[in-house]
């Protein structure tokens, strides 16, 4: 065998950070050593790996090409050192989840994973459906945990739990005791809502086919709590998960709005990498993940 796996790992985590400096940090090695690993491998196939822009390194077309073989083949090597350890489920596990998932789904979960497996580690990046993908698919996140639907040729989206957005409001909102809302009630409202890509967006946006260009969109938010503190305060209605309503709900800082002609049903999703070899700890959290489907 003309590479190491050394080597693999400097040319996944070169690619992963697109830059020298915080692979060798992240490997913790010099950064002359992994400049040399990723050079020796290079000049060993007379190949170019890498387009170098600066500081910047940038995978080239045969870089992305081989980037899948070489994850596997190291995922398959750490599985096969934890197998010899005698360690069935163990090693770090990258989650990236959407913020409803994240902040109201995803820690009980982990604490549930940590508990049956507590050789094994979860780190959690919380982002939109938009970011999430983008990480998945680079190889950045194992699996992500998304609100929205996407489509995209390398990646698997399968649903994973029903959920539903509710329209919301101040208790002292001229709009709080009215049994149903009508299409011309939600046409009079100042909206606060979430960022375009998000998947608390998408369903909002088909929910209001045919009305949509119309809404009054006061504000367009990143987080679930800055819209809750912004309607609380009078600025306008939200739409939310249900999931991240309950509490505010059950205190009376906030009240549901019925809007029942209107559909706010949803699915969420998990997103993996069609390429991306599972590890002990991936198929165990997908198995965590099938229990608490609905």
């Amino acid at each position: 065998m003309r590479y190491t796996l050394r080597q693999l790992e400097v040319f996944i985590a070169t690619a992963q950070h697109e830059n020298i400096s915080r692979a060798a940090s992240d490997l913790a090695m010099s950064q002359s050593a992994a400049s040399g690993s990723l050079r020796e491998l290079e000049q060993q196939f007379n190949v170019q790996l890498f387009d170098r822009l600066g500081k910047r390194l940038r995978l080239s077309e045969l870089g992305r090409q081989l980037r899948p073989a070489a994850e596997e083949l190291l995922d398959r090597a750490r599985a096969l050192e934890q197998g010899m350890l005698g360690e069935e489920v163990s090693g770090r596990l990258q989650l990236g989840a959407t913020l409803t998932i994240g902040n109201y789904l995803a820690v009980p979960m982990i604490a549930a994973f940590r508990t049956r497996f507590p050789a094994a580690d979860v780190a959690l990046s919380v982002a939109n459906t938009a970011a999430i993908a983008e990480k998945v698919a680079h190889y950045e996140l194992d699996i992500g945990l998304v609100e929205g639907e996407l489509s995209h040729a390398d990646l698997s989206c399968e649903p994973w739990q029903a959920d539903e957005l509710t329209v919301f409001a101040a208790p002292g909102h001229p709009l709080a005791r009215r049994r149903a809302l009508t299409d011309d009630d939600l046409l009079s409202l100042e909206w606060i809502v979430r960022e375009p890509g998000s998947g608390t967006r998408q369903p909002f946006d088909r929910a209001m086919h045919g009305i949509l260009p119309a809404l009054r969109l006061a504000l367009e938010l990143q987080h679930t709590e800055a819209i809750k503190r912004a309607v609380e305060a009078g600025l306008g209605v939200g739409c939310l998960s249900r999931i991240s309503l309950v509490e505010a709900f059950a205190r009376g800082s906030l009240v549901p709005l019925r809007v029942p002609h209107r559909d706010f049903t949803r699915r969420l999703h998990i997103v993996l990498h069609r390429q991306k070899f599972h590890t002990a700890a991936l198929r165990e959290w997908l198995a965590l993940c099938h229990e608490q489907a609905w």
